[in-house]
């Protein structure tokens, strides 16, 4: 169903609340493989911390524009779909307490009969690290401990963890979801070590040379580590993307799943969402998506 082996994610960013669920049931409907769904609490009339996104440190977004609860979306979106898979992109569970988070996720995997994949990033905001009572230092150890976690409540059975950041006495979480995939995002060195130990990548918008040069030194870390390079998700929002030609090229470079906002190329981000659903058909049929 779509060029090559590389799959093809619409990103929901940004957009509201309502348009998601009619776009997540567009690409359900139109064979696209995925839905990715990003993750804030709040958002900050004035900020100390610099977003580490943007050359200017200024974020993308306006006030006031929707975030939505990942898991509370995702159990509704999973709801009008039947084959997308749903991924986070990403979400901070160093921003929650495990137990919490596991609750969650779990509970959305199961409402989604296994469409998901989390991906997490340890969080770059400080003042929102503050405002959930969670100390920022530290919040990339607490994030891998906190997936040992969750892994175990996830699993059938009894729990008991004496972790350095969580104490678990023996208790069990029901119910137990499908296996969910970990990716983890990040650009710096230490992100990209974490990541190779996992299942995946999640990357920021970057061009597609840059995205191949991560894949390169993430093939790196996969080897030395013992891991097959190929048995590794590289999710990555490419900005240089016009054609089957860049398809083509994304993936021979080791780029297996590329998140996108279809509607770019063919009209205003304000556009209706009729509009938008419209661009997500123009988009498969221009990047020839359904060729064998």
């Amino acid at each position: 169903m779509q060029a090559g082996y590389v799959k093809f994610y619409i990103s929901t960013g940004f957009l509201p609340t309502a348009d998601i669920l009619a776009l997540a049931a567009a690409a359900d409907r139109l064979g696209y493989d995925g839905v990715g769904i990003p993750d804030h609490v709040v958002n900050f009339a004035e900020l100390a911390t610099r977003y580490p996104y943007t050359a200017d440190g200024q974020r993308r977004w306006p006030p006031f524009t929707d975030w939505p609860d990942p898991w509370v979306l995702i159990g509704a979106l999973a709801q009008i779909t039947t084959r997308v898979r749903f991924v986070t992109t990403v979400y901070v569970a160093a921003l929650r307490d495990p137990y919490s988070a596991a609750k969650a996720i779990g509970t959305a995997a199961v409402l989604a009969n296994g469409r998901l994949e989390l991906g997490l990033g340890v969080g770059w905001c400080e003042e929102e690290f503050a405002l959930m009572g969670q100390p920022f230092t530290g919040r990339g150890k607490r994030t891998e401990e906190a997936v040992e976690l969750m892994h175990d409540l996830w699993a059938p059975g009894w729990t008991e963890r004496d972790g350095d950041h969580y104490r678990t006495p023996r208790l069990e979480m029901t119910p137990n979801p499908p296996p969910i995939p970990v990716l983890f995002g990040g650009l710096t060195d230490l992100a990209l070590r974490r990541a190779a130990r996992y299942d995946g990548w999640v990357g920021d918008l970057m061009t597609t040379e840059q995205a191949l040069g991560v894949v390169a030194r993430l093939r790196d870390y996969r080897t030395a580590l013992g891991r097959d390079a190929d048995e590794f998700t590289v999710l990555a929002p490419l900005t240089d993307l016009l054609g089957p030609a860049d398809v083509a090229r994304a993936e021979a470079g080791g780029i297996t799943h590329i998140l996108t906002q279809p509607w770019f190329y063919y009209c205003k981000p304000d556009a209706p969402v009729e509009a938008k659903i419209d661009a997500m058909a123009a988009f498969r049929r221009d990047f020839r998506l359904d060729s064998p």
